[in-house]
């Protein structure tokens, strides 16, 4: 799915099912962007143990960036509202930068 986050165009891998939303980006070097999808818009609490550094976006029931944060290595409750969550690994370094820069 492609989502539009500060003018930079990002290719994601949906999160649907439990499982994938349960692990996410842990244990993972390298991960696409991940994009969890909920049902409906709610505070989304995240953690960072066991990932290397990423870039949490929470986007609104239309896409729309309501709160965006550099995740560094365990970190524990960080918590945005949002229906989307995307999550960019600093592995993918094109998009990383890109976002990161715009901060």
């Amino acid at each position: 799915m492609k989502i539009k986050i500060k003018g930079v165009a990002i290719d994601a891998k949906e999160c649907k099912s439990i499982w994938s939303k349960f692990s996410g980006l842990m244990f993972r070097k390298t991960s696409p962007p991940l994009l969890f999808v909920f049902n409906k818009e709610k505070t989304l609490s995240i953690h960072s143990l066991f990932c290397m550094p990423f870039i949490a976006v929470w986007l609104n029931k239309n896409k729309k960036p309501t709160k965006i944060i550099e995740v560094k290595k365990t970190m524990f409750n960080i918590s945005g509202k949002g229906m989307y969550l995307l999550e960019i690994a600093e592995s993918d370094k094109s998009n990383y930068k890109k976002i990161l820069s715009s901060l």
